[in-house]
């Protein structure tokens, strides 16, 4: 079949999704230490999930901001809360509803991660976005 190769390329080809179906993966944007900087990767993630809520007005997302053990506790709360409402900003810049999304910042109380490795730390840099 000439679809063949084309069939081939497709299956190789890692998709982002947005939405509640998304894969956990999917959910998660992850920044660099003590930084509330959106990367490119986590810009695609944030497109297909402005997408589903553009498409789905009465859909809501909490972005939940985390961060590594370092730091005070007080810190951590604001920073998880910066990175939470970075995100809410590009999710705002392409047409998300403002009503649609909440920040909760846990800091360092919810990691994903447990150990004191930078591979650890890294995990726990992230919001969540929950559906």
């Amino acid at each position: 079949s000439t679809l063949f190769p084309y069939t081939t390329l497709f299956r190789s080809v890692k998709f982002v999704t947005g939405g509640p179906q998304s894969a956990d993966k999917d959910r998660i944007i992850y920044f660099a230490y003590d930084s509330s900087t959106i990367d490119s990767r986590s810009e695609a993630v944030i497109r297909e999930h402005a997408a589903y809520l553009r498409a789905n007005p009465q859909a809501n997302v909490v972005l939940e901001g985390h961060t590594d053990e370092r730091g005070t506790r007080e810190y951590n709360i604001s920073l998880g809360e910066r990175r939470g409402y970075s995100v809410k900003e590009h999710f705002a810049a392409q047409g998300v509803a403002p009503q649609q999304m909440r920040v909760l910042s846990y800091g360092e109380e919810r990691p994903a991660a447990y150990g004191s490795s930078e591979e650890d730390y890294a995990k726990n840099r992230r919001v969540v976005i929950m559906y």
